[in-house]
């Protein structure tokens, strides 16, 4: 199930609020982790297995770090942690990246490794991440061990967040799952929030996505320099609003069922810098790679042979986290590349540039990397961005591009405007009058609109099936 379907939206969630402030606050969690579980079941029940799994192992392994640091046996609790990392990390590689790594080994004529056709559970890299975190947590003092395992169990299940993020570190999250305030206003405000995301979700990226898959799909002989730039223009939106919308979507949820979570994109496409834009993009996993992996590794604290080496394998790692695909390692690569060149040189270069140069050298190196994160097949990857550098078989521009360019300029301008913060400032302009008057009207409204699309569309994709 996902947020943007007329079934979450029309039965489960009225019923999930409905049960959630009719049930007395002690049994909340309870009837949390049957909901959680309820929603994670509807598509894919046989893979509440692997939730039972994830809970146990770290519930268990969070007891066994505990007990370890309270006799004071340091290596007992980092056995304890490290046992816990590798049980998530082998769930993860088995359901993830098993036939991936089978099928590039069968290219090269290597066959011990049979294919399973395994489908992918929605979301793992998502909850295993946040699973990881606790026993990592407990260990560093960060966050009380969780006797309670319900408390447990709703944490690593927790629905508005469950299969796209943000993703939630327990220590950030683990006193709000004991206890958490609930009011009017904390409610009114996350439905709110929802309904944005909703908008931004259905009604923006999907209308932007069509146009995508419009260059996604044609054939090579026929694209263009300027179609293959109006392609991944579109592609860029609709990722944005796509995953933006759907951590908006979540964040509004959290704040009906009391919890608070971490905004998740900061404006990412004003950014002056290839740096910049990962402080502002995905923040929660940013943050994440930064806590578990690049601080461990040293940070920067290092040498600068070090910190590069750092950058590597960190970037190595978040370009595979997104799928089981070889253009997500290059991907990730690209922009170790592009870090480094801004922590050796780059960097103070860009400070002393005009900003308008800086926001035009970030968005065309993030767009050509949004080019390498959609296309899978090398060689369509290959011919698109040959396309995109002058070496298109269609020539420099045809009817059609500006067929698609004049019909979707309406949307594109807006998905530009919105992807900025220039709407929320002129909104912050308006007196507290006129917001009451005006927000209603326009949360209604895009309540409206949405679900009307979503009565009518048969085009509604979930990005994150590969997450």
């Amino acid at each position: 199930m996902v947020f943007s379907s007329l079934y979450f939206l029309f039965l489960y969630l009225p019923v999930v609020l409905l049960l959630y402030y009719i049930t007395p606050l002690k049994w909340r969690n309870l009837l949390l982790l049957v909901a959680n579980l309820i929603f994670y079941a509807w598509g894919e029940p046989v893979y509440i297995l692997i939730m039972f799994v994830s809970i146990a192992i770290d519930y268990t392994h969070g007891m066994l770090v505990e007990a370890n640091k309270r006799k004071g046996n340091d290596r007992g609790a980092r056995l304890a942690v490290a046992s816990s990392v590798v049980c998530n990390l082998a769930l993860l590689f088995f359901f993830k990246y098993w036939d991936f790594i089978a099928g590039s080994l069968e290219a090269i004529g290597l066959t011990f490794m049979p294919k399973l056709g395994l489908s992918l559970p929605i979301g793992i890299s998502f909850y295993t991440f946040q699973t990881m975190s606790y026993t990592i947590d407990v260990y560093r003092g960060d966050a009380k061990v969780q006797r309670n395992i319900i408390n447990f169990g709703t944490f690593v299940t927790l629905f508005p967040q469950l299969i796209a993020g943000p993703i939630i570190k327990y220590k950030d999250l683990g006193d709000q799952i004991d206890y958490r305030k609930h009011s009017p206003e904390m409610f009114a405000s996350g439905v709110q929030v929802f309904v944005v995301g909703l908008a931004k979700k259905v009604l923006l990226a999907n209308n932007l996505g069509m146009l995508w898959d419009v260059y996604k799909a044609l054939p090579t002989g026929e694209l263009t320099v300027a179609g293959a730039w109006l392609g991944v223009l579109a592609f860029s939106l609709q990722l944005y609003f796509d995953f933006s919308g759907y951590s908006d979507m979540a964040v509004g949820l959290g704040r009906m069922l009391g919890f608070e979570f971490m905004r998740n994109f900061n404006y990412p496409y004003i950014s002056k810098s290839i740096t910049e834009f990962w402080r502002r993009w995905h923040i929660s996993l940013g943050t994440w790679f930064r806590e578990y992996m690049y601080i461990p590794l040293g940070g920067n604290r290092v040498s600068k042979p070090r910190l590069f080496f750092n950058l590597l394998i960190v970037w190595a790692a978040t370009g595979i986290w997104h799928g089981a695909s070889w253009n997500f390692l290059l991907w990730g690569l690209y922009f170790a590349a592009l870090l480094i060149l801004e922590k050796a040189f780059l960097g103070k270069l860009l400070q002393k540039l005009p900003a308008v140069l800086c926001h035009i050298y970030t968005l065309f190196f993030v767009l050509v990397s949004w080019a390498i994160f959609a296309v899978e097949d090398f060689g369509q990857l290959g011919a698109y961005l040959k396309a995109m550098f002058g070496m298109a078989g269609g020539g420099l521009t045809n009817d059609n591009v500006w067929y698609y360019f004049s019909s979707y300029l309406p949307m594109l301008i807006i998905g530009g405007v919105a992807a900025t913060p220039l709407a929320v400032k002129l909104w912050g302009k308006l007196q507290e009058k006129a917001v009451k008057l005006v927000l209603p009207v326009l949360l209604l409204a895009g309540l409206i609109f949405s679900t009307a699309y979503l009565v009518d569309a048969t085009y509604n994709p979930f990005l994150y099936f590969r997450f």
